[in-house]
């Protein structure tokens, strides 16, 4: 997935919002929230960084191609990059990418998801 792709599909997320910020990195936020990340890398495979659970995280941190989030992994949060070959398919790496979405979201304080219109059952 290229930043263009990764850019389209975190727009396609429910109430997000866009920022260059970081030495240029295109950063997603759901309720002001970081959901997704994508720099650190102009190749083939440019880096892209995003929250998972904790089980996720033992499962993913291992595999070729992904790695614990520099910076973030190393303060104890449950981030993993995906930077390289084989990593994940654009199929998984996009649906990483709306579970995080959904993880932000629901750390946000219940009045804002309500504005927000998230979670609503």
């Amino acid at each position: 997935m290229n930043y263009k792709a990764f850019n389209k599909y975190c727009q396609s997320l429910a109430t997000t919002t866009y920022v260059v910020q970081w030495g240029g990195s295109h950063v997603w936020k759901v309720g002001g929230k970081v959901f997704a990340i994508g720099g650190w890398g102009y190749g083939k495979y440019p880096g892209v960084t995003f929250k998972v659970s904790e089980i996720a995280y033992e499962l993913l941190r291992d595999k070729p191609g992904l790695r614990p989030a520099p910076y973030l992994a190393s303060r104890g949060m449950k981030w993993i990059q995906h930077y390289a070959e084989p990593g994940l398919s654009d199929k998984e790496l996009k649906e990483y990418l709306a579970e995080s979405h959904r993880v932000v979201s629901l750390g946000l304080p219940k009045k804002k998801q309500k504005e927000l219109g998230l979670n609503q059952s």
